[in-house]
Parts: structure tokens; C-alpha cells; sequence
């Protein structure tokens, strides 16, 4: 988990500077709201994240990668700094492990339903939270003894898409996430929280 903090603090500073080598003048153009997050353009990424268990669960790591595609659904309401717009996501994890006191399970996730709200006042930087849920299926039982290899993760998010460049964005999320199994298996101890860190690069387009 050092390693993987390192290598986000890593994306994170890089992105930074990056944000900052555009300049005034190319910061000045980009206005993702306008050119990019409109209604029906659609989202494409990948990322990559991990995390912790909290409480009892802290001796627990986690770590994901794979695919985004969303679509926006709906012009901007609300006003203020509420000012923005509806978003539905789907998340594909081909790689999704995690590491127990008994050694590491190997997975793959789909979060099918990710309701996603965007806060468009911003230029180059636009924040979101969302709320999500999906399915973890395992080679192993998770959490390990008698419980379940499949096990469903609500989910609440807050991230931003830092625009590079009209259509162009890098993603920063975090996640405080539940795992159950839904008592598909015998007992269902779950792992009640955990924090998760999300990096990602996404492209806005909007198709015909």
C-alpha cells in the first residue's frame, strides 16, 4: 500500500504540473462544461485505484483496474455552485484483488450503476459525486471462511476531471465503499468500509 500511495502521489503531482505548464492563456480556453460535459456526450476511460478496509477491516488491501464509459443525460439545472448536470457511468474491472490476512484473492467487478452529478461552473477543473453499486466475483470466498465468492459494493464517490485540453481529462476519486455478500453464503461479515483512491484519464465525445 506504500508503494501505491507512492505511485498516486506520483499521477497527482504530475497532473499538477502539467495543469499549471498550459499557462493562462491555454487555461483560458478550455471550458469542458461548453466543449466536453454537455448532454448526450459520452465518457470513455480507464483508471486504477486501491485502498484500505477501516476498523477491523484495516488489515484488508485493495486494488482494481480497467474501464469507464458513461453518457451525460441531461442539460445543466440548479443554480449557484449546484449548477451542473446528471451523468450514468458503468464501471468494467477486469482486475479486482484483494489481500487478506490469508493471502490475496483474485477477482473482477461490474459496477453497472454509477448516478453521477456534475458541478459545471468550473473551467478546467470539475468536481462530481456519485453514488454507486455493483457485483465482486472472486476466486475465493471474501471476506475468507465460510461466506461468499460473490458480493455486491454500494458505494459513495467525490472526484474531479482535471480538463487538459477540450475533451481530455484526468480523473481523481475517492470512494468510501461497503461489501457484502448479501448472505449468499453462510455468514456475511463483509467489510462494512473502506476507502478507495481512483486515478484515471478520460475522453468526451458526443456521437451522432
Amino acid at each position: 500500500m506504500k508503494a501505491f500511495a507512492g505511485a498516486l502521489l506520483f499521477l497527482l503531482l504530475g497532473a499538477v504540473a502539467r495543469a499549471q505548464s498550459l499557462g493562462p492563456t491555454a487555461g483560458a480556453a478550455l471550458i469542458p462544461a461548453g466543449d466536453s460535459l454537455v448532454r448526450g456526450a459520452w465518457e470513455f476511460g480507464v483508471l486504477a485505484g486501491g485502498g484500505s478496509g477501516l476498523g477491523k477491516s484495516d488489515n484488508t488491501q485493495f486494488f482494481y483496474a480497467g474501464g469507464r464509459a458513461g453518457r451525460v443525460l441531461t442539460a445543466e439545472h440548479l443554480p449557484g455552485i449546484l449548477r451542473g448536470n446528471f451523468e450514468w457511468a458503468v464501471d468494467l474491472l477486469p482486475v479486482y484483488s484483494v489481500f487478506t490476512p490469508n493471502g490475496a484473492v483474485y477477482g473482477a467487478s461490474l459496477k453497472p450503476v454509477i448516478w453521477q452529478w456534475n458541478f459545471t461552473r468550473g473551467r478546467k477543473i470539475v468536481p462530481y459525486a456519485a453514488i454507486a453499486g455493483g457485483i465482486i466475483v472472486t476466486t475465493r470466498n471474501i471476506p475468507p471462511g465460510d461466506t461468499s465468492s460473490v458480493n455486491f459494493t454500494p458505494q459513495a464517490s467525490f472526484g474531479a476531471h482535471l480538463f487538459e485540453r477540450p475533451g481530455r481529462a484526468l480523473l481523481f476519486e475517492v470512494s468510501i465503499a461497503h461489501l457484502s455478500s448479501a448472505s449468499l453464503g453462510a455468514r456475511n461479515p463483509g467489510y462494512n468500509a473502506s476507502i478507495l483512491f481512483s486515478v484515471g484519464y478520460s475522453w468526451f465525445k458526443r456521437l451522432q
